[in-house]
């Protein structure tokens, strides 16, 4: 097993079905997360939430959106880094209190998570799931409180003057302070959509680490992980959200808030494996930057050879880009099982590996007799890589030279993937040659990490900035 997903989140101002468009939206992230879905809408005066266990299409029935009515919404897909794999820590998450509800989606990770849970049980908040986004939303309530007590009022009175909900001027400024004042507490990865009755709020954390964009549909606003999930919805998109901004999205229009100075550091991992190829994050697109990793690694790693080919799906740019560098024939010789269910659980660590023998299979007239270049985007544990390597060699390939489009992942990921242990990360324990023998190739090779940075900044000069933790061991937080 390599890199689990991560989530994806998405919010909708101002259209008539915004569940149906936010349920295209998460269809379109389901890659970042296949463990659970789930919708919060607003009509204006309550929000209504539906969630579940699975894919999106098994979370969701045309029932379900009979009942989602509303012109304001927050969606998610899951795949869990914090909290375990079960319904209480589905998202989004809803709290209802007598001011009004809240709902928010979250993707990334806190490192401070558990002494801000802390802080709040000590003064008196309950959870109900052990989901890091938990602690966020309660956070947020709490800092609402406790403005509306620092403005003089008794509890009575303020009551009164926000009638009892979230739809007062006076109410909505006192919910954006108190999101201002939370997410100033709150450090790791995060991007947040935040929605009450009558608003929309999303937020990136300062290091920019777990990507989030805006777009517009018709008169109405899109918030989403990826810019794949706008095109969904024709909509356009706008921009990325800034680093350390607030964007808040009401009746009056679109407001941003800078919270914070920023220090970019977007996830690099985003640009080999996790993105979509059709999306465009911090002005890289996706798919070019993947051919720009294979043509630096064809320069770098050159080996003499018939056809190159790509493990699918994040391997298939930078093969692309390998061959077009190399003058090598680029061929498909891997075809992708599409009907495995993501959430297919095998009892066994061994069942589990050998699943990828049911996912992918090889192309034998593309590779019988030839000297074949496989390119993949990553090695972490290296199992799934000697796999790929004796379905090769079944095939009746001569050679196998295998290239990964990614430096060595030698430390875990704190702020928001699934990774290993550093001790399970086979390139964290074994030398290259070592690695080399332990999948079964005839060579292998790595990107290096200037190579790769050389291959962002060709797709944008002015790239900088990315977390390289998994490589480096240094993190921005």
């Amino acid at each position: 097993m390599g890199f689990q997903d991560e989530c994806g989140v998405v919010g909708i101002y101002g259209a008539e079905n915004a569940a149906a468009l936010s349920y295209f939206a998460l269809t379109s992230l389901q890659h970042r997360g296949q463990e659970s879905a789930g919708i919060a809408v607003s009509d204006g005066t309550k929000i209504k939430l539906h969630k579940g266990m699975g894919l999106v299409s098994d979370v969701f029935e045309q029932g379900h959106f009979e009942a989602l009515e509303g012109s304001i919404a927050v969606g998610h897909v899951r795949y869990a880094t914090a909290g375990g794999r079960t319904i209480e820590n589905a998202q989004p998450f809803m709290n209802s209190f007598k001011m009004g509800s809240i709902a928010l989606a979250h993707n990334g990770q806190l490192v401070n998570y558990e002494e801000l849970r802390e802080s709040l049980e000590d003064g008196g908040s309950t959870f109900s799931s052990s989901s890091d986004t938990e602690v966020i939303l309660k956070l947020i309530v709490r800092k609402f409180v406790e403005n509306g007590g620092k403005l003089g009022h008794t509890r009575e009175e303020m009551l009164k003057q926000v009638q009892h909900d979230l739809s007062s001027q006076y109410d909505s400024d006192l919910f954006v302070t108190a999101v201002t004042q939370a997410v100033k507490e709150i450090r790791g990865s995060f991007a947040l959509c935040i929605m009450t009755e009558n608003l929309l709020i999303g937020v990136r954390d300062p290091n920019g680490i777990r990507p989030l964009c805006m777009g517009r549909t018709g008169d109405g606003y899109v918030l989403t992980s990826e810019s794949c999930a706008i095109d969904s919805v024709n909509g356009q998109f706008v921009r990325d959200v800034a680093p350390g901004e607030i964007v808040v999205i009401n009746k009056d229009g679109l407001q941003s808030i800078k919270y914070t100075d920023d220090k970019k550091r977007t996830c690099i991992f985003e640009y080999v494996y996790f993105a979509r190829p059709d999306s465009v994050i911090d002005g890289i697109a996706v798919q070019e930057a993947r051919y720009k990793m294979g043509e630096a690694l064809a320069k770098e790693s050159p080996v003499e050879a018939d056809i190159v080919i790509g493990v699918p799906d994040s391997g298939l740019g930078a093969a692309q880009g390998y061959a077009r560098a190399s003058g090598v024939p680029y061929g498909m010789g891997i075809i992708k099982n599409k009907y495995i269910g993501r959430t297919f659980i095998a009892p066994t660590q061994k069942e589990r590996e050998n699943m990828v023998y049911v996912k992918l299979n090889a192309i034998r007239s593309d590779l019988e007799g030839k000297r074949v270049i496989v390119i993949d985007d990553s090695i972490v544990r290296g199992t799934t890589s000697r796999r790929l390597v004796q379905i090769l060699r079944r095939a009746g390939a001569k050679e196998v030279h295998f290239r990964v489009s990614s430096p060595p992942v030698k430390f875990p990921c704190h702020l928001g993937i699934d990774t290993p242990s550093k001790n399970e990360l086979i390139s964290s324990t074994h030398e290259l040659e070592e690695i080399r023998q332990e999948i079964g190739a005839d060579s292998l090779a790595f990107i290096s990490l200037e190579g790769m940075i050389e291959a962002l900044r060709s797709c944008k000069p002015e790239a900088d900035g990315f977390c390289k933790g998994c490589f480096s061991g240094e993190y921005p937080v």
